[in-house]
């Protein structure tokens, strides 16, 4: 009997041993570890905009053309030169246009002369017929020779309103063609920058069907960013809305401006790209299954020159701001009741985990404004995870 007590009590023990042993495994390797993610939320600054590309033009430009055809003589400027309202920019051969002014002087002159004939002739006929009349009085002349005299004295009349009228049509012919000869002679229609030319001394020009330009002059001082915006964001856009925009030249510097007009329409596919109203606006007509893009125009200072025409800009419609405001990510919020701006959040506290209500203010893709519901300092629970005990003691 003893040894069989024993033999039970051997067993027992061996039984509390081995289920001993496979807690402590269970606990050491098996078991399930509950890890939570936090972040800490604080204070900051938020902004909710509208990001677009925009593209630099000056506000204020003018394509000079050539009027008149000819041989380019002489070209007196060059890109990038300063030049002033007035200024002789580009002298074109005024050969044919000369000989045409001296025909018509020539023919002006001829017309006059035979108007002081044919004044003269009047005068004449004028006597005749005062005569032929006082004869006629008398009875002294006959009725026929009163007549004839009559006659020659309205066709001295037609004559001089003829020729008067051929002096005003030449007059009007030198006129135009001294405009043309004028025209020879290209003068800066405004102060400015010449920022392109198309034209080369020796260039033949004709003018006969199309104006052909010679050269642009820009006003630098103040540029416009002609903006592309989606018609999912234009909406968003209202006239007077602050903006501000980069540019890839330089990403840390900010330019600022207001939005001063929406255009109500896309770009058709027949704009050029520097068409339009102010400058040249990349076309951008867009096929069916393509996004459509809004032009949105905004005006900016450019009195250090840091600011080039065709310039790409990166901009940003501003909406909505907040400074030094409570932040929180919104990927650790979740939305509450169908209402905008209604979140809950959970929230480690003392080792465990709370549900707030959250009120979400200005907000971008990220982050929001903490209007209520959440304190500075606060940790947000991002995830819980689960791992077994052994995977965080056996890492290589």
């Amino acid at each position: 009997m003893r040894r069989l007590s024993r033999r039970h009590t051997r067993t027992g023990i061996v039984v509390i041993f081995i289920l001993l042993t496979a807690l402590a495994v269970w606990a050491f390797f098996i078991r399930a570890i509950e890890h939570v993610d936090t972040v800490s939320i604080g204070r900051g600054d938020i902004e909710s905009s509208v990001t677009a590309l925009g593209t630099l033009q000056p506000h204020s430009y003018v394509d000079i053309g050539a009027q008149a055809s000819g041989e380019i003589r002489r070209i007196h400027v060059q890109p990038g030169d300063m030049v002033r309202k007035g200024q002789l920019l580009v002298e074109v051969d005024p050969s044919i246009q000369q000989a045409k002014v001296d025909v018509d002087q020539s023919t002006l002159a001829s017309l006059r002369a035979q108007l002081v004939s044919a004044q003269a002739q009047r005068e004449l006929t004028q006597q005749q017929y005062d005569r032929q009349r006082r004869m006629a009085s008398e009875g002294s002349t006959r009725d026929e020779d009163l007549q004839t005299a009559y006659a020659a004295l309205m066709s001295a009349r037609a004559t001089i309103d003829n020729l008067r009228a051929q002096i005003d049509g030449a007059q009007s012919n030198l006129k135009g063609d001294e405009a043309q000869l004028g025209y020879t002679r290209i003068y800066a229609p405004m102060s400015g920058t010449v920022v392109t030319l198309d034209a080369r001394e020796g260039q033949t020009l004709n003018a006969t069907y199309q104006t052909p330009t010679i050269l642009r002059i820009a006003d630098l001082s103040t540029m416009t960013v002609w903006t592309q915006v989606s018609e999912a964001d234009i909406l968003q856009v209202k006239p007077g809305m602050p903006v501000y925009f980069t540019t890839l030249g330089s990403r840390e510097r900010r330019w600022t401006g207001t939005v001063r007009q929406i255009l109500p329409a896309p770009p058709n596919q027949t704009t050029s790209s520097n068409g339009g109203q102010q400058g040249n606006q990349p076309a951008s007509t867009q096929s069916a299954g393509k996004v459509v893009l809004y032009t949105v125009l905004f005006d900016v200072a450019n009195g250090d020159a840091q600011l080039m025409p065709q310039m790409s800009a990166q901009v940003f419609f501003v909406a909505a701001k907040a400074q030094k405001v409570i932040v929180a990510p919104l990927a650790a919020l979740a939305p509450a009741n169908g209402q905008p701006g209604n979140y809950t959040a959970r929230v480690a506290l003392g080792g465990r985990i709370v549900t707030r209500e959250v009120r979400i203010g200005v907000h971008d893709r990220l982050s929001g404004e903490v209007l209520a519901g959440l304190q500075a300092g606060d940790r947000l629970v991002t995830g819980v995870r689960r791992t077994r005990a052994i995977d965080g003691r056996f890492q290589w």
